[in-house]
């Protein structure tokens, strides 16, 4: 008769409403704003990506929804509570709730692939150590790394590191799981696999997913909803459908990778010298 294997994780239940709110928020680097007030929510269960070129703020968003980055103002509600005013203890119960797997894996080179996975169960809860092995190698099974236990990260290819990455952001059973950059760097054929992982684990533990990327094949195939950042500013908000269809201008420019025109890009940068706006050429 198989044991049963009782944690000391503390039970969750879901939230009422959306999994995340996000209102007005704002976020600067010294006097520089990065994000300028922006609103969305992402509903229980969902899986949202957030789409942008480089320098739209996309990163600095994912960072400040896990707590990472301190918003200078606006709210990020979450289990009706407001994460960007939270400190001390609240701010790091709630931040148990989630789970992030780093676009490199940020994986602890010195520490096997157990070790890696078993840290937040041994930094963050009572468990004994029989119950972390277990509840590692369930890990370890779910992302397809049975095995696989012993291995040091330098002997694992990009995509098992990625794998393992997402069976550490797992550890401790969140309601929300973060990606960064999931497919970068893996060839499409180890990516598509990333990809299909995603959906499996969303379909296994009907989780909210949030996905930052720029690969638009793996955004389409993953995402119920996804918005645009250019700027700082959500210029797009709505389905895979809604934002193929759309006709306006910089979601065209992104989803047809249009380049920017050089002219348009030397005239920004004189007038951010300057101030002032330059003649155009003729």
């Amino acid at each position: 008769m198989a044991t049963k294997v009782i944690s000391k994780l503390p039970a969750s239940e879901p939230p009422a409403g959306p999994a995340i709110a996000v209102r007005n928020l704002r976020v600067k680097y010294g006097e520089r704003e990065i994000l300028h007030g922006i609103n969305f929510e992402i509903a229980a269960g969902e899986t949202l990506v957030i789409l942008g070129g480089s320098g739209s703020g996309k990163s600095t968003l994912l960072r400040t929804l896990v707590g990472l980055e301190r918003p200078s103002g606006g709210e990020i509600w979450m289990r009706g509570k407001n994460f960007a005013a939270m400190t001390g203890y609240e701010h790091d119960e709630l931040r148990k709730r989630l789970g992030m797997s780093f676009q490199g894996g940020a994986l602890f080179g010195s520490m096997s692939v157990a070790d890696n996975v078993a840290l937040p169960l041994r930094e963050h809860t009572e468990l004994d150590e029989s119950t972390i092995e277990i509840m590692v190698r369930l890990k370890l099974d779910q992302v397809g790394l049975s095995g696989f236990d012993n291995y040091m990260p330098a002997q694992l290819s990009g995509g098992m590191k990625k794998r393992a990455a997402i069976a550490r952001a797992m550890a401790m059973d969140p309601e929300i799981l973060f990606f960064d950059e999931p497919s970068a760097g893996l060839d499409p054929i180890i990516a598509a696999g990333i990809d299909e992982l995603i959906l499996k684990l969303k379909k296994a533990f009907r989780m909210t997913i949030v996905v930052v990327t720029h690969e638009l094949a793996s955004a389409f195939l993953i995402g119920d909803r996804m918005i645009l950042l250019d700027k700082g500013v959500i210029v797009a908000n709505g389905t895979p459908q809604e934002l193929q269809a759309s006709t306006q201008p910089r979601v065209r420019q992104f989803l047809d990778r249009v380049p920017e025109p050089e002219l348009s890009e030397e005239m920004d940068y004189l007038q951010m010298l300057t101030g002032e706006t330059p003649p155009l050429r003729r």
